[in-house]
């Protein structure tokens, strides 16, 4: 071993590795003997290509010229859908609808432009599509559940099911046509207030509401085989799984952990429902994923877990079976995407996330960390820098930068990335915060974010580098932080609002409440009266906590990267942060990216990032960064 400072060690790690051997995994499906899923390549511009294997054969592209994506809500969600050798899928930036049969080739199902369909669900045997329709035609947003028909273009955008709510997902339908799906009204979120509800495919009786409303989200809805609704809801302080028979709703189980995500995305179901009734599915223990099946048989009623082990750390999963594809995170190696049959306990490895496999002794495994707040426990993991070959003078102590994640209702697992190995492998930690209002460990503890956003959040970021600090885990000369999107505000407004950090590095983050309310898309445009106060009553607070009326507190250098084509958080947010530090004196970069929207995809994007924050954080720390950058 050699001794180098913290920041400079040699990293096996380059930042052209984080692209050039991975690939974005989302979910798949099995349909019959062929097994589905979609793949995102930075190296081409963030195409999400669909792909499939057919019985354990090679797998091969169904749309090799299409980026197999939507814009629903601008997040996307639900862009394609599988059934019976068929598929539907929608294409980016056009927002039109394919669909390929079973013997091949394809047509258009439905024109996009100014529409833009998601949630797709394929009929085959009733030869419709149900699809959640975004309509941009007039000067508002709208949207609806449609079917649209198989077996033409449907040029005028299918036949409309329900109206009337400001958002919908999740259409479901039963064999007998009886429609189950989840609607919500602004200013509302999804993890808020849904309502879930079903009414005859036929429009023969009117909607009936079956669980959800005011502090209740019910999402997720699927028809059991025996004619009862499944869904999940946090009625009880946690994402369970409850069932309607038709009359009543009843919790199956009592478990204080949560069974899904909040739904930013209206993608399909994360769990399976087998013929024999039991539910496949998976849950967050403590920050840890955990596989299994939920069967009846326990005290009073209650269904019990039966844990199934993959030594996974997190979980996502879909299916309509006992066989499933899940998407498998580990603490020391990149996640696979795998098709698993939960009766047989089959296993096939599908691909990877990444071709790079580490050494153990260069790889920094999440910790985790926790301490108390006047809000209870809160908790992070926390990435020591690892590199077998090297080791820091004595009495150094490493640079540490906190990562404060998006939504804010976003959640940070312990699984490996190589974004994060990019920075320990070279020396510098990192402590990735799940604050007070992030995801994964129940309803209360998201709701501490309640009219506390810039306050609760800043404060678990400064709380939790404190006790790194405090035990000798981090140098209190050489803290930084960094987050995107949400947790872009949550960066500038702890650089404006405390003195504990050296530098900051905010990804398309929000300087401006005021502006952001005024100025952002539909599906978030109540958001911030949740998260802040009511608007326009509460504007004082919103200048209060807005990170740009409080540059006189910033102290230390900043680097901003933003892309142009940023939908939610508009391009001026960046432009007047940056003239408004830039003007105070102090030094700032600002990064333009002309083909990037909310979130960056391509490859010279994501490769050009990681070199400016390592030469940032190199000029600001004062460490030379091995190759020089």
């Amino acid at each position: 071993m050699r001794i180098a400072p913290y920041g400079a060690w040699p990293s096996p790690i380059a930042a052209t590795d984080l692209t050039s051997t991975v690939v974005g995994l989302d979910r798949g499906v099995v349909d019959g003997n062929r097994v589905l899923w979609t793949e995102a390549h930075p190296e081409q511009g963030g195409r999400v290509s669909l792909w499939a294997s057919d019985a354990g054969g090679e797998p091969f592209e169904l749309a090799p010229d299409h980026n197999v994506r939507n814009a629903i809500n601008e997040y996307g969600g639900g862009a394609w859908a599988a059934a019976q050798g068929w598929v539907v899928y929608s294409t980016a930036p056009s927002g039109e609808l394919y669909v390929r049969g079973p013997r091949g080739g394809r047509r258009l199902l439905a024109p996009g432009g100014d529409r833009r369909y998601g949630c797709l669900v394929l009929l085959p045997r009733r030869r419709l599509v149900l699809a959640v329709r975004e309509d941009h035609t007039g000067d508002d947003v709208t949207q609806c559940l449609v079917s649209l028909d198989l077996d033409t273009m449907n040029p005028d955008g299918g036949t409309v099911l329900a109206t009337g709510a400001d958002f919908y997902a999740s259409p479901a339908l039963r064999a007998d046509g009886m429609l189950a799906w989840v609607e919500w009204q602004l200013p509302a979120m999804p993890w808020d207030a849904t309502r879930l509800m079903v009414a005859p495919l036929d429009g023969t009786a009117a909607p009936v509401q079956v669980a959800g409303g005011p502090g209740e989200s019910a999402v997720f809805p699927t028809w059991a085989p025996d004619g009862s609704l499944v869904y999940l809801s946090d009625a009880a302080g946690h994402g369970n799984f409850h069932r309607w028979d038709g009359e009543l709703a009843r919790r199956l189980h009592r478990h204080a952990w949560d069974f899904c995500e909040p739904m930013w995305a209206p993608d399909p179901p994360p769990y399976t429902i087998l013929a024999d009734g039991r539910i496949g599915c998976s849950w967050l223990e403590d920050g840890l994923a955990r596989l299994g099946l939920l069967v009846p048989g326990g005290p009073a009623g209650d269904w019990l877990l039966e844990p199934i082990e993959t030594g996974a750390v997190s979980c996502t999963l879909t299916g309509t079976g006992a066989r499933v594809v899940a998407r498998l995170g580990y603490a020391e190696r990149p996640a696979e995407l795998h098709v698993l049959d939960l009766v047989r306990g089959d296993d096939r490895m599908l691909r990877r996330t990444a071709a790079r496999v580490l050494p153990d002794s260069l790889v920094s495994r999440a910790q985790p960390l926790s301490w108390d707040s006047t809000d209870g426990p809160v908790h992070a993991w926390y990435y020591p820098p690892t590199n077998r070959d090297f080791y820091a003078p004595a009495g150094e102590l490493p640079p540490v930068q906190v990562w404060s994640h998006g939504g804010p209702t976003g959640f940070s697992d312990p699984s490996f990335d190589l974004r994060t190995q990019f920075w320990t492998t070279r020396g510098i930690g990192i402590l990735d915060v799940n604050y007070s209002g992030s995801s994964g460990y129940g309803r209360a503890y998201r709701d501490r974010l309640h009219h506390a956003w810039g306050v609760a959040d800043v404060r678990d970021c400064v709380d939790g580098v404190r006790t790194l600090v405090d035990a000798g885990f981090a140098d209190p000369e050489r803290l930084s932080i960094r987050g995107g999107s949400a947790g872009g505000y949550t960066t500038l407004a702890a650089l404006t609002s405390t003195d504990v950090f050296a530098a900051g590095i905010s990804l398309y983050g929000i300087g401006d409440l005021e502006a952001l309310t005024t100025d952002t898309h539909k599906f978030e445009s109540g958001y911030n009266e949740w998260l802040i106060a009511p608007w326009p009553e509460g504007s004082e607070t919103y200048r209060e906590r807005s990170p740009i009326h409080h540059l006189d507190r910033l102290a230390c250098p900043m680097l901003i990267l933003q892309g142009r084509l940023d939908k939610v958080v508009p391009p001026s947010q960046a432009e007047a942060m940056a003239a408004a530090v830039r003007a105070k004196g102090l030094p700032v970069e600002l990064v333009w990216f002309d083909d990037e929207g909310h979130g960056f995809r391509r490859a010279e994007s994501i490769i050009a990032t990681a070199r400016a924050a390592l030469a940032f954080l190199g000029r600001v720390h004062g460490f030379v960064p091995a190759p020089p950058v």
